[in-house]
């Protein structure tokens, strides 16, 4: 294997493990059950208003961020949520990087849950 190819399938292999959903399929697969579910905003922002059971990890925490997830399941999906969906990307990637197997992405944010 090439060392490109390598890079294309790896990459391919983590996009399979982000799944950006609607606001349809995402109320669906969150509303009224037990998931891991994430708003990456701020505390502010978070206080405002936020879905359901919801916990507030604010991705600009740095390192706390990371440390926040140490007690989630890596083998069950995290949904995560920001105000627009640009945030819960970059904290969707940086699970990966912990060794998360599936996230799901909340697509335009929760600007659009309503």
């Amino acid at each position: 294997m090439s060392f490109l190819s390598a890079i294309f399938k790896s990459k391919s292999a983590n996009s399979d493990k982000i799944e950006i959903l609607d606001t349809k399929a995402y109320k669906e697969a969150v509303l009224g059950k037990n998931v891991q579910l994430v708003d990456v905003r701020t505390q502010r922002e978070f206080r405002s208003g936020h879905i359901g059971k919801a916990v507030n990890i604010d991705l600009f925490k740095g390192g706390a961020f990371d440390r926040a997830f140490e007690n989630f399941d890596k083998e069950k999906p995290v949904y995560l949520y920001c105000r627009s969906g640009n945030r819960s990307q970059k904290a969707a990637r940086k699970l990966l990087a912990l060794g998360f197997e599936k996230i799901y992405d909340l697509k335009g944010g929760i600007l659009q849950w309503e």
